[in-house]
């Protein structure tokens, strides 16, 4: 099998296009080729208006043309021998206990799906609800702005990422096939297959809340066991090791517990450090949601032709000179601003996709890294005092709508009266408010000086009618559980997990922290 990348084609082009660019540039005939397929595919739009794909493909011929070809472009960094990486999938022993999972987002999942095809019976405890009742709590929040502290945009099945953009990107490097698993994973569940090949995959919100029941109903298939609205009480410590939980006033015992929590579980992260889990404060980032025109945005991603692709992403990020990174965060292309808030009198913001991504606005978060300017890092819990702080001052702004302000406002700490020449578009009701008085003039000043630079890359960014919402505070955990090189806790018996623990950044990361520890489980039980 050969890898051919760098193949370029309009966007127009079909696939059967595709095939035929590469056979012209191996110089073969079509018919030559008895297998292809796409590897990954993202967007040239460096000479605007023409826009191009390019491609990197999977090509299978007779093993003697292959070995041809490659002596042929031995010189061509492009042509390679492929040799697609493959998950290989742990094989476990017969545990003395089924496994515990606690939390059913991405990282409790996968860890639990991994267990479930390994004849394992997992048991996975989720604070709150499934995902359909979940749904439905969350759109009556927004509705009436009634909230269920155990039901909402952070706690529940499928976890926070649910309902953002269900955007699948990662950095994480993938030399053991454990990105290519998760995304086939979701393909098998129900996401569409272009996640595997598109450069910024995405399932949207929509899609995802099936593929995330999808996957429950076949883990449980498999003799797992499911308990929602059933939040972990406390952890049965003996013999300096975890040996089992208290959920709904039982005791469940266990040699291996998942804990993958969530960046939100306020209340767990308190008991473990009451219980000497040993756990540290760690840097974070904070700011606004920002919305402009997605119009605005694909134009100057893509230029004239923009409506021939999807509505554009973008990224974005600076160092400013008083050592302050910031940067764009959960950019959703046609997207919502949702009022993502779990705890009483305190506001939080997020963004949200639906599949298609059909909204009038852009939005993503604008945030500034904190840390010891801003809190104690000796003190574990110091960053989740920090993110109640600034949350409850947005509460407070408008009396729990979600505060807004225009830009040109913001920096001129102006109450902002109307719109501009665009309106914003949210999932719960928006105030005005002066946004400014949510963070310290250090972190107001950062997020002008750096909205100067971003209004240098993409036109109009740093536009005054460009839409701010408050307040971005939940971009990652606050902490981290410290865990071994048998990914355990201090205590022997419990593996800190994804991102609640501080190992992972988004959706896909998570899911892949949460084989990793399967793995890991799987491997410390052979001995």
């Amino acid at each position: 099998m050969l890898k051919v990348d760098q193949i370029k084609v309009p966007v127009t082009d079909s696939h059967e296009n595709v095939k035929q660019a590469v056979s012209k540039k191996l110089k073969i005939k079509t018919s030559d080729i008895n297998d292809f397929s796409v590897i990954k595919r993202s967007v040239d739009a460096r000479k605007k208006p023409d826009l191009y794909f390019v491609y990197s493909v999977s090509v299978t011929l007779d093993k003697a043309l292959e070995k041809k070809l490659l002596q042929r472009f031995s010189k061509d960094n492009n042509i390679h021998e492929y040799l697609p990486k493959t998950y290989a999938m742990p094989q476990a022993p017969a545990f003395k206990s089924r496994p515990i999972v606690i939390g059913a987002g991405p990282a409790g999942l996968f860890a639990a799906y991994i267990f479930a095809l390994n004849n394992l019976n997992p048991i996975v405890f989720e604070r709150g609800k499934a995902v359909d009742d979940r749904t439905a709590d969350i759109l009556k929040f927004w509705e009436t702005g009634v909230l269920d502290t155990t039901s909402n945009v952070q706690f529940g099945e499928g976890g926070a990422g649910t309902f953002s953009d269900g955007k699948l990107n990662t950095l994480v490097n993938d030399k053991l096939g454990r990105n290519k698993f998760v995304l086939e994973t979701f393909v098998k569940f129900g996401a569409n297959s272009n996640i595997l090949y598109d450069y910024k995959p995405h399932i949207g919100t929509d899609v995802l809340k099936t593929v995330i029941k999808n996957m429950r109903n076949e883990i449980i298939s498999l003799g797992g066991e499911f308990h929602f609205n059933c939040p972990v009480e406390d952890f049965i410590i003996e013999n300096n090791r975890v040996s089992g939980v208290i959920a709904d006033n039982k005791r469940y015992l266990s040699d291996s517990i998942v804990l993958a929590i969530g960046h939100s579980a306020r209340d767990t992260f308190k008991k473990l450090h009451e219980q000497g889990f040993y756990m540290e404060a760690k840097d974070f980032a904070v700011g606004f949601r920002i919305e402009h025109p997605q119009s605005m945005i694909s134009h100057s991603m893509y230029g004239e032709k923009y409506d021939l692709l999807e509505p554009a992403p973008y990224k974005l990020a600076t160092n400013l000179e008083n050592k302050r990174g910031v940067y764009s965060f959960c950019m959703c292309p046609g997207g919502y601003v949702v009022n993502s808030s779990s705890e009483e009198n305190r506001l939080v913001v997020n963004g949200m996709s639906y599949s298609k991504r059909d909204s009038s606005n852009a939005n993503s978060a604008i945030v500034v890294s904190v840390g010891a300017r801003e809190f104690d890092k000796a003190d574990p819990l110091s960053g989740i005092a920090y993110q109640r702080s600034i949350e409850s001052k947005a509460f407070e702004l408008c009396n729990g709508l979600i505060p807004q302000q225009l830009y040109g406002d913001f920096k001129e700490n102006r109450l902002t009266s109307s719109y501009g020449e665009f309106s914003s578009v949210t999932k719960g009701n928006t105030g005005f408010g002066l946004l400014s008085e949510i963070f310290s003039q250090e972190i107001n000043q950062s997020i002008i000086d750096a909205m100067g630079t971003f209004g240098t890359k993409i036109k109009g960014f740093d536009r005054d009618d460009a839409i701010l919402s408050g307040v971005e505070s939940r971009t990652s955990s606050p902490v981290r559980i410290t865990r071994d090189e048998s990914f355990q806790s201090n205590y022997p018996g419990l593996y800190p997990c994804g991102e609640g623990a501080g190992y992972a950044g988004g959706i896909t990361s998570a899911a892949m922290d949460g084989i990793k520890v399967a793995e890991a489980v799987i491997a410390n039980n052979m001995n």
